[in-house]
């Protein structure tokens, strides 16, 4: 009987700590899960090395997926984004209050675009704004019934190379291309006023001068997005992570199957 209190309380624990909106609080209902798995299994096989089994048994669960849905995905080779109309606020999370900040800060609307991959829909709003040589995205992510919205600020030297701020809640599906520098910031940082801020601050902590900076084409803005997604999908097939499947699509490879292996447990461990 105390084996069972222990378990359901274990578990009621982590239920209420994964509800809260802190950061170390989730990470300690994620423990508190481990912990509960832990004790259900060697209350039944009476084995430590069960127990063990049984909590390490969370970062397989990836598997399923990897092995059923991601491993049959076929992804176009050439995607082409389209004129898109913005979703209504009520399912574009912060949509309003992210353009509003742009639009304080000086940056000026480009264009509304948008693509799909794999039956995930991506919808653009694309801001920019050449006093500041920087091009501001506000972006949601739709998948049957998830949806999430994440900001982006990119800024572009004379050199080619990329650097950009983002509060993207998750680790990235493909390895990024090695001329694009990424500033990961939390994601529950959606004030696009400081994610402006982070991102001057991470342009002169790698020494990159204003100076330096190209001042963005808003015509130029969609093909940006395609080019940087072609070039990362030929980065990624030279490393090995994808393949051609010869009809105009790749698909992940065994050796990208470990990559989002990894990439699971990275988000997970970090429980954004």
């Amino acid at each position: 009987m105390r084996e069972t209190l222990l378990v359901v309380g274990l578990v009621v624990l982590a239920v209420a700590l994964r509800s809260c909106r802190r950061t170390i609080c989730r990470k300690l209902g994620a423990l508190s899960l481990l912990a509960a798995s832990f004790f259900l299994v060697y209350f039944l096989s009476g084995s430590i090395l069960g127990g063990v089994a049984g909590a390490a048994g969370w970062f397989f669960l990836p598997w399923v997926e990897l092995l059923t849905r991601i491993r049959r995905l076929r992804l176009p080779l050439d995607n082409r984004l389209r004129y898109r109309v913005p979703p209504s606020d009520a399912f574009f999370p912060n949509a309003t209050e992210a353009v509003q900040a742009m639009e304080e800060e000086g940056f000026e609307h480009a264009t509304d675009s948008g693509w799909e991959w794999a039956g995930m829909k991506q919808y653009f709003r694309i801001y920019w704004n050449p006093e500041k040589s920087a091009v501001a995205m506000v972006c949601l992510c739709e998948q049957e019934d998830v949806a999430f919205a994440y900001i982006s600020v990119t800024s572009r030297d004379e050199s080619g190379s990329v650097w950009r701020t983002t509060n993207f809640p998750f680790s990235p599906t493909l390895k990024c291309s090695p001329e694009i520098s990424w500033n990961h910031v939390p994601c529950e940082r959606n004030c696009f006023h400081q994610i402006l801020k982070d991102h001057g601050t991470f342009l002169r902590r790698r020494g990159v001068r204003s100076e330096d900076l190209r001042v963005p084409d808003p015509d130029d803005a969609e093909r940006e997005i395609e080019t940087e997604m072609r070039d990362q999908i030929d980065h990624n097939l030279a490393s090995g992570i994808i393949r051609l499947t010869g009809d105009g699509h790749f698909r992940y490879s065994l050796r990208g199957l470990f990559f989002l292996w990894k990439q699971f447990i990275k988000d997970m461990v970090r429980l954004c």
